[in-house]
């Protein structure tokens, strides 16, 4: 029979079959429920299935068509993503999404939602998408939580048929050197979240060594929700090698893509600042091998990183080395050698759009007439900096699969990327790369005669600012649809999210209004003349989108009751 508690609201066409559901839980139109439980003020979702044996924990949220499996169980206040499937039990972290990749791969708590159990499954998925006997590259940073889940991984591949060439902890620039060198289909980087230092991060990589495709990890997510896992025999359970002389390869390609004799005759020093990420950083041996003068800094392995705060202060006592030791340029190096903050020679740092910047008009000065990738979000300052040199600009996703597939499809790539990102130099492999930026920097600064105060007192002096505004994820493309059509013969760009021009058909002036794919909310960029004109389009913008939600909100709450 079914029990229900007090005040339990059941909408029209819900189906229940011997559930237990107890106090002030309210089931929507269609919900179908069959020998679960649902305890006390939940709230499930249209047409959201609950199968057989289900615990569903107190003042839990479970959203519209979402789907708990069999003897699944689901702690007390979690929230179950719309069109999500639960196929274990959820006891720890905020809950479960419908897809498993973010903007850079697969990001969860370490040890909470990305644990071995969770490494072991992923693996196997992966694995069972390629076939057997197949190699793949695997790599990691120098954590031990990167340790512990890179293993269980590898147990998952090698269960698959699939033979491992395990680089170990490497820096992953030098992973995505080597997948394109190496006889490989693919490869898997393990590190902590960059974004988030308390959760791990996860990059499944193709045999170029870019960041896979969206297409792809569609595939990946639904054989890992759906457990369609392929076992191998005992004779056909893959192996493990360790390539040796990763760093010396990489070394070779890092060399020959640089003027060496220009950096051996510079005379740079340079400060390194590592921030406690890194143990035997491998940068300062290639800089030495190239006659360069190194200064090392925090080059020992801390397990919990530096917070915000920590990193700013590191940053801080950079400035002051720098500017005491009468250094060319500091670096601050992050996100496991593949972001950086630059530092000049008057110990100033320089960051986000303004490194963007920076770097677009060192390249485009050593290059003129080439091409630089940025992602739309990058500011105005690099059309203007590519008009001066004769350069080409070309706008992808702000994403960094989107940024690397540009920059191989395009002719002409000297850089992509931005300040915020990292950056790309094709020449040299797909991914981002602050170890081939910063002798990058010393040698163009060398040839130009330079320092890198002065190319930054020459930039172009743009009004840039930007705005976040929460948004419900379920009304984002409500948002976006009710921009491009009241905005329509003013010309838009959709590239990404939708970049709306004001004073049309001026395209120097420009608001971009972006989704954030991993958060609830909107950000607005202004690019403009001068901070007034900034101002006034951010206030505008933000108040017609506040305004649209909040119709859009009492319309729902309207038809709700």
């Amino acid at each position: 029979g079914i029990v229900l508690g007090d005040n339990v609201t059941v909408a029209a066409a819900a189906d229940l079959k011997r559930p237990i559901v107890l106090s002030g839980v309210s089931l929507g139109e269609g919900a179908e429920l069959r020998g679960c439980v649902v305890d006390r003020n939940s709230r499930v979702g249209r047409r959201a299935h609950i199968l057989e044996g289900a615990i569903i924990g107190a003042h839990c949220v479970l959203g519209e068509e979402s789907q708990v499996r069999p003897a699944v169980a689901i702690w007390p206040s979690k929230a179950v993503e719309a069109g999500a499937i639960v196929s274990t039990s959820l006891i720890w972290g905020q809950g479960a999404t419908r897809h498993l990749f973010g903007l850079r791969g697969i990001s969860g708590l370490a040890n909470i939602e990305i644990t071995p159990e969770f490494a072991v499954r992923l693996g196997a998925a992966y694995g069972s998408l390629l076939n057997p006997g197949a190699q793949v590259v695997v790599s990691r940073d120098q954590r031990s939580i990167s340790r512990m889940i890179s293993r269980s991984l590898m147990a998952g591949l090698m269960s698959t048929g699939i033979h491992i060439q395990d680089l170990e902890a490497t820096a992953i620039p030098i992973a995505r050197y080597m997948v394109g060198h190496l006889a490989v289909v693919g490869g898997v980087h393990i590190r902590l979240d960059p974004e988030r230092s308390d959760h791990l991060l996860i990059e499944f990589l193709d045999q170029r060594g870019i960041n896979l495709p969206t297409a792809q990890e569609k595939k990946l997510e639904t054989a890992y929700l759906r457990e369609d896992l392929r076992r191998a025999t005992v004779e056909g359970i893959g192996d493990i090698h360790t390539p040796g002389m990763a760093v010396a390869a990489y070394g070779e390609g890092f060399t020959r893509h640089l003027n060496g004799q220009a950096i051996r005759h510079s005379r740079a020093k340079v400060v390194i600042d590592y921030a406690y990420a890194v143990s035997g950083a491998v940068l300062p041996q290639l800089l030495a091998q190239l006659g360069c003068d190194a200064l090392v800094l925090n080059a020992s392995l801390r397990q919990n990183p530096p917070t915000a705060a920590e990193r700013a202060k590191l940053l801080d006592q950079l400035g002051r080395v720098v500017t005491a030791l009468e250094a060319t340029l500091g670096i601050q190096v992050g996100a496991n050698g593949e972001q950086l903050v630059v530092v000049d020679e008057q110990g100033r740092p320089a960051a986000g759009d303004e490194l963007t910047a920076l770097m677009a008009a060192l390249m485009l000065r050593h290059h003129p007439g080439q091409t630089l990738v940025v992602p739309v979000t990058a500011s105005g300052a690099v059309d203007q900096i590519a008009q001066i040199w004769g350069g080409r600009v070309i706008r992808t996703k702000a994403n960094p699969a989107a940024l690397m597939q540009a920059c191989q499809e395009h002719r002409g790539v000297i850089l992509g990327g931005s300040g915020d990102m990292g950056f790309i130099f094709p020449q040299l492999h797909p991914g981002f790369d602050g170890m081939f930026c910063i002798a990058k920097l010393i040698e163009i600064l060398t040839i130009q005669e330079d320092t890198l105060g002065q190319v930054r007192a020459q930039l172009p002096q743009v009004a840039y600012r930007v705005e976040r505004v929460s948004c419900p994820s379920r009304l984002r493309g409500a948002v976006l649809r009710y921009l491009v059509e009241h905005h329509a013969s003013r010309g838009l760009d959709l590239v990404d999210g939708v970049r709306l021009y004001p004073d049309f058909p001026r395209r120097d002036r420009w608001v971009l209004v972006l989704p954030q794919p991993t958060a609830p909310v909107l950000d607005i960029m202004v690019n403009g003349p001068d901070p007034t004109w900034v101002n006034l389009q951010v206030e505008h913008y933000t108040h017609l989108i506040d305004t649209f939600l909040h119709l859009e909100i009492t319309h729902e709450i309207g038809v709700d009751q």
